[in-house]
């Protein structure tokens, strides 16, 4: 009794740190779900306003700043199926864009998604283009370059065109369907001395982005050098020093959650890419080839580099990758599961593509992977059984050798031996969706594709927590609740969900077992409350499925029902 007593302290305070203690370490290793993008008040979902959605959100200070900027530049439109902005010709730069369709929130009027915004405003995201070396002279960074097109499609590039002392510089600027611009530059040497050049290309971001760089989402620096790859670079360590690789091809940027930002240089030759603190809250991702190129007099040399400005969705990623750009489609922090997690996102967003609702999408991924290990359950079952018909004999040798543990764990494996029981084979099926269960975790909350994703009823957004609480009355009195107690009603359903399935377990024949159990669904539902609503759909269709299978496989074991023998 004195030990039963001991185990049940034991498990109150594990149950205690896991409530107040998981916060702590999922806000660094596991962030929960996305920022709820509704609010229940008077029993209605409203829109919450999403800032940290956006690198450059659209305040009332912003828009007319940025207005004001605009304004004072000659520009060029940009308009393709993804994107729509304009072309700065002082200065030749990208400087503004917006993702046409990405939504800052779920109202029908929310505006689109700013990526880029041009220097002068508060926040100043472009990327620019030009030529560095012995005997150039580069135009100022406010020249206004003159332009051959009067809008920028995927059917019409532009080419612009400015002098600076005896060079010429040309660039031909193209863009894709997706979110790929390519320019081309020339220079060509109008002089009487050669000259030795090599282009350069660079990303200016004015303020660090709103979300939160983790273990488990990077959001920052990005680069790619020797085949992989790299999030190990922070704005803290670019602050601290530049950060500097020289790479055969490459590309470098800025990723934020959902969208990114990458330089990539002509694949072919060698690069130096690096991160810099440009001073005034700046922060600077450039590169340039590692040898220049010598242009005689009279002559011209063209080199020629893409720039990447948008969402990371899975299928264009992919696509550049397959085009040649060096592991393009991991920009996305897939980490270790990455072999699991992207089979997993295909199949469901091709169940998504076939059912047109992501959270019945998830549903049929969970009847899925419980179909394919419904044998191992089966099998889990039979172990059960067995293990359970000889826990008399295991409680007889407990008693036997209580003062001899080493004995007892001897006696206890010959007992196994001797009655053919494998007491690890109901494992098997729970280590099978640890990493489904991760993977599926990993997906909601790394893929735009479930951004903003609704389900049924209040439920507008799968990759965020459930926003309906009776904590509040369901939204009726007027405050909202803390996170840890703002219990909502998928949670309260996975809690119940999993009191029935424990239900159904074979009863330990320890009383502080039975007490483990009989909390434990309530532990896990406070646990599981922050995270994602769709992580919650899938582990109560388990429960769910679980819940059937069991009572189908006691009718084949009618012995797990039976009491064990005294």
């Amino acid at each position: 009794m004195k030990d039963e007593n001991k185990n049940f302290v034991l498990f109150a305070v594990l149950a205690a740190l896991i409530l107040f203690g998981w916060p702590l370490v999922q806000n660094r290793f596991f962030p929960t779900a996305n920022p709820p993008v509704t609010k229940v008040e008077d029993g209605k979902s409203k829109p919450l306003p999403q800032p940290q959605a956006d690198p450059a959100a659209d305040s009332p200070t912003a828009i007319r700043d940025r207005a004001t900027v605009l304004a004072g530049s000659p520009r060029i439109a940009i308009e393709t199926p993804r994107v729509r902005g304009s072309l700065n010709l002082k200065g030749g730069r990208i400087d503004d864009l917006v993702l046409v369709r990405h939504k800052e929130t779920i109202a029908k009027n929310s505006p689109p998604i700013r990526l880029l915004s041009p220097s002068g405003t508060a926040d100043a995201y472009f990327a620019a283009f030009g030529w560095s070396g012995q005997g150039v002279t580069a135009p100022p960074a406010d020249a206004v370059w003159q332009a051959t097109g009067a809008k920028l499609t995927p059917a019409t590039p532009v080419t612009l065109e400015t002098r600076s002392g005896s060079q010429v510089y040309r660039m031909t600027i193209s863009v894709d369907d997706g979110y790929m611009f390519t320019v081309r530059q020339s220079l060509l040497n109008a002089g009487t001395a050669p000259v030795q050049a090599a282009t350069y290309g660079l990303l200016s971001r004015r303020a660090a982005p709103a979300d939160k760089d983790t273990w488990t989402i990077h959001s920052g620096p990005i680069y790619e050098a020797g085949g992989g790859v790299k999030f190990d670079v922070d704005y803290k360590h670019v602050d601290e020093a530049v950060q500097k690789f020289t790479t055969p091809g490459g590309w470098l940027g800025f990723t934020d959650h959902y969208w990114l930002t990458a330089l990539v240089p002509d694949q072919g030759a060698p690069h130096e890419i690096a991160f810099r603190n440009a001073g005034d809250s700046r922060h600077q991702a450039d590169f340039r080839p590692t040898a220049p190129v010598t242009i005689a007099p009279g002559q011209a040399a063209t080199q020629t580099a893409r720039f990447f400005a948008g969402a990371k969705e899975v299928d264009i990623l992919d696509r550049y990758q397959d085009a040649g750009v060096a592991q393009f489609g991991n920009s996305i922090d897939w980490g270790w599961f990455g072999v699991v997690e992207k089979p997993i996102f295909h199949y469901l967003d091709w169940l998504f593509r076939l059912v047109g609702n992501f959270g019945v999408a998830i549903i049929m991924l969970t009847l899925t992977i419980r179909l394919l290990v419904f044998p191992i359950a089966q099998r889990q079952f039979a172990s059960m059984a067995a293990v359970r018909a000889i826990q008399p004999k295991m409680k007889a040798i407990q008693e036997r050798y209580k003062d001899d543990k080493q004995r007892q764990q001897q006696e206890i494996m010959a007992l196994y031996k001797a009655e053919k029981v494998n007491p690890f084979a109901g494992c098997l099926p729970t280590l099978i969706q640890i990493p489904i269960f991760y993977a599926l975790y990993k997906v909601l909350l790394l893929t735009i594709e479930m951004r903003h994703q609704p389900f049924v009823l209040w439920i507008k957004d799968l990759s965020a927590p459930d926003p309906l609480t009776p904590v509040n009355l369901f939204g009726l009195l007027a405050f909202t609740p803390p996170q840890m107690i703002a219990i909502g009603v998928v949670p309260i359903l996975l809690g119940i969900s999993m009191y029935f399935q424990f239900k159904l377990n074979p009863a330990p024949l320890d009383d502080t077992q039975k007490q483990i159990f009989a909390i434990l669904p309530w532990v896990l539902m406070f646990v599981m409350a922050p995270f994602a609503v769709g992580l919650q759909v899938y582990w109560i269709t388990t429960n769910c499925i679980s819940i059937i299978q069991q009572r189908w496989l006691y009718s084949r074991h009618p012995q797990l029902k039976e009491a064990p023998a005294k």
